[in-house]
């Protein structure tokens, strides 16, 4: 995936090479949606409300910690959703599966348990979506958030969030294999609401979200400590950066703008750590994302190692309008 994330953001000869398949690659996708559109292909209306939150790239934008912010937002005004998602890295193969915070990330993706722990909700893994999602409802759930699943069109859906990663935009602009993308770029203007992952403000009409990190907290007792004891250690501001997501590169930054020297360690988004990946032989800290937290204190227990939460924080302005286009859906009957 880093390898072919060079290809698809930056110029080179490999991506012209691939642009006839990038264009087939295109038409099928742009056929396969009319198709559903125009209902030859069978979709499934489900007897609740169904938001997605998606996006056309490749790769993290975002959309975990929106969908725990949305699920956040939906439990204050009264609702009790529910989360679906594909479990990717996960080893399920079809049924669906509920997750909880105890569940192996190694079966239901670290991302399903990292919804379960941080929503609070329920939540249900499959590459089954309609079935997850009836799960869901016969227990209780009255809304079903998506995370990831733009491009299910089986799955039928009355609110559509395409999330953006501005810092990275859309690469090359040219779909898969060639470029980034799943779908291309005009696709976001039939979505309900495009959100920039910035923490600049957005002039497009677009709705922006800012990433809040949290203190450091051990990985072995989730306890906070003060960052500034790494950063204020002097020359000894050397540390470990550990990385298995879909822009590992945001994370390293981070650590960066902090003062901190970081050694980076970028793996596969989904890969499954093995002990030798994360123990190094010398003293620094270890940081990661609280998404590989989930795997690593499957596998290490010492007081050498961290993990940073992130909070997407949404603009008030998408937050009622949000609201507003769910009341509107409610009234809109669904058979």
């Amino acid at each position: 995936m880093r390898r072919l994330d060079h290809y698809w953001y930056h110029r080179n000869w490999v991506a012209i090479l691939l642009r006839p398949l990038s264009w087939l690659f295109r038409v099928l996708s742009s056929i396969r949606r009319l198709l559903y559109h125009f209902k030859i292909l069978n979709s499934v209306k489900l007897p609740v409300p169904v938001i997605i939150v998606g996006n056309i790239s490749v790769g993290g934008t975002g959309k975990t910690p929106l969908t725990i912010a949305l699920v956040e937002l939906l439990k204050k005004k009264g609702y009790t959703p529910g989360v679906i998602t594909r479990g990717y890295g996960g080893e399920l193969q079809s049924k669906p599966a509920i997750v909880t915070e105890d569940s192996d990330p190694y079966l239901v993706s670290d991302e399903a348990v990292l919804l379960a722990q941080r929503g609070q909700c329920l939540v249900a893994a499959s590459p089954d979506r309609i079935a997850s999602s009836r799960m869901l409802i016969d227990q209780g759930c009255d809304i079903i958030v998506s995370d990831d699943g733009l491009q299910h069109y089986r799955l039928q859906r009355d609110i559509e969030i395409a999330v953006v990663d501005a810092a990275r935009g859309f690469g090359n602009g040219y779909c898969l294999p060639a470029g980034p993308l799943r779908e291309p770029i005009k696709r976001l203007a039939t979505v309900d609401f495009v959100v920039m992952n910035s923490d600049r403000a957005d002039e497009s009409g677009r709705y922006n979200m800012i990433m809040r990190s949290h203190a450091p907290r051990y990985l072995t007792s989730h306890a906070e400590v003060c960052m500034e004891q790494f950063v204020d250690a002097g020359e000894n501001t050397k540390v470990h950066a550990i990385a298995a997501i879909g822009n590992p590169q945001r994370f390293f930054r981070y650590l960066t703008s902090l003062g901190l020297v970081v050694i980076e360690h970028a793996f596969a988004d989904h890969h499954r750590y093995q002990r030798e990946d994360i123990v190094f032989n010398d003293h620094y800290p270890v940081f990661m994302t609280e998404k590989d937290a989930v795997k690593c204190r499957k596998i290490i227990d010492d007081e050498n190692y961290f993990y940073i939460a992130i909070d997407a924080l949404l603009d008030e302005s998408f937050k009622l309008s949000l609201m507003t286009l769910l009341t509107k859906v409610e009234h809109t009957p669904h058979v």
